[in-house]
């Protein structure tokens, strides 16, 4: 399994302000996944591998994260800029045009967003996971406070003070707003289990998890989201959360959007955005399987039913 993970091979990208550390397998359309929270291209392993005998499946890791180094010091980070990063890299890895898919779960559902909203000719499909914004749920004030009660947690108290500010605002549901939230290794998951993009669904539901063994390149994957973190809770979770979708752009390019719910995410304020945004842009609103950390969660059934979305 551990060398079935593995890339087919990696390289890195320059960009303005950034170079970006970026990993390819198979060959045929590009499939482009692009991450959330502080998860870098290694969340999508399991699904880059399962997906790869379809497509050329590429991954990422965003600005500032794991292996894609800034040019200078950490600073708030852009919706704008990091759809400009995947854009550029969708040029490189398929420079002589043909259907390009993009997926993204989370924050990286918002770059992804913003994508199709600037690029529509360049896409064939976008898929969008549970988009964490504010400014689609019903009392967007209420989601803006929390995130920025977030940060104030980790200046003031670092990452564990941050996350648990998170998870007092998660657990009333009528105060819990759509999350990004990043990935961090859980002392009551168990050791085997696989590198996830947040606190799992299995927490809230009793579903579990796929059993899977974590290998050696998932378990450095994991140190190095972790290590994200501080990035994000400073310079990611406030800006991205509170990004406002051009919404008659997206609508233009509706045909070619898929929104992504979770089957467990039931009235969790996470899947409040994605079906609201389905309604607004005109994107076909799809289920799979989990919750909104399913594609880390269930990568084999998840990656089943992103197949099935992108040849239908």
């Amino acid at each position: 399994m551990a060398d079935r993970l593995a890339p087919d091979r990696a390289g890195h990208l320059e960009v303005p302000g950034a170079t970006l550390y970026h990993e390819v397998r198979g060959e045929g359309p590009l499939l482009l996944l692009l991450p959330g929270g502080s998860a870098d291209a290694g969340i999508y392993d399991r699904m880059a591998a399962r997906l790869a005998d379809r497509w050329t499946v590429a991954t990422l890791d965003p600005r500032g994260y794991s292996r894609s180094l800034l040019d200078g010091g950490p600073a708030e980070q852009r919706v704008a800029v990091q759809s400009e990063d995947a854009y550029r890299l969708i040029e490189l890895l398929a420079p002589g045009g043909g259907p390009v898919s993009v997926f993204g779960a989370s924050s990286g559902a918002i770059v992804a967003l913003d994508l199709l909203a600037r690029h529509p000719e360049r896409l064939h499909r976008v898929v969008a996971h549970e988009p964490p914004l504010v400014e689609l749920l019903p009392d967007p004030e209420r989601g803006r406070r929390l995130f920025a009660s977030v940060r104030d947690s980790f200046r003031d108290g670092g990452v564990a003070a941050a996350l648990a500010t998170m998870t007092e605002g998660l657990m009333d549901p009528d105060e819990a707003p759509a999350l990004d939230e990043p990935p961090v290794p859980d002392e009551a998951q168990a050791p085997d289990a696989p590198p996830v993009q947040g606190t799992t669904t299995a927490a809230k539901t009793g579903r579990a998890a796929e059993p899977v063994e974590q290998t050696v390149r998932e378990a450095e994957a994991v140190q190095r989201m972790h290590a994200n973190l501080p990035m994000f809770l400073e310079h990611v979770l406030c800006s991205f959360s509170g990004h406002t979708l051009d919404l008659e752009a997206l609508a233009r390019g509706g045909g070619k959007l898929v929104v992504g719910i979770g089957e467990e995410s039931g009235t969790l304020l996470t899947a409040v955005p994605a079906s609201r945004l389905a309604d607004r842009a005109g994107g076909r609103l799809v289920e799979f399987p989990g919750g909104h950390t399913g594609s880390s969660e269930h990568p084999e059934a998840f990656a089943a039913r992103l197949r099935s979305v992108l040849l239908d």
